[in-house]
């Protein structure tokens, strides 16, 4: 089980709590962990990644381990300490401005 951690206004969308566990079937990377995420909760399609291009949203950053993971490849694998749930995945929603 990987554990996901979601920034309020996602969490709140989707009507769950702010971590969830999502079950993985194959290769644990980050793109399956979004795949598993929008096929489980659909009303996070296009939240978290554009629609069409499958491309990170510009606010939306990834921290695995206490690593920005928001600009590695989709097929990276995940560290033992996500895979085995000792540590969550955090999706954050970046803020901008003066």
């Amino acid at each position: 089980m990987i554990r996901v951690i979601l920034p309020t206004h996602l969490w709140r969308l989707a009507k769950v709590d702010r971590e969830i566990s999502l079950e993985l079937n194959g290769a644990a990377t980050l793109g399956a962990v979004l795949d598993a995420l929008e096929q489980q909760y659909p009303m996070l399609r296009g939240t978290i990644r554009d629609h069409a291009t499958r491309e990170r949203r510009p606010f939306i950053r990834f921290f695995i381990a206490g690593e920005d993971w928001s600009f590695e490849p989709w097929d990276k694998p995940l560290p033992d300490s996500i895979v085995t749930g000792a540590e969550p995945l955090r999706i954050v929603g970046a803020m901008a401005g003066g």
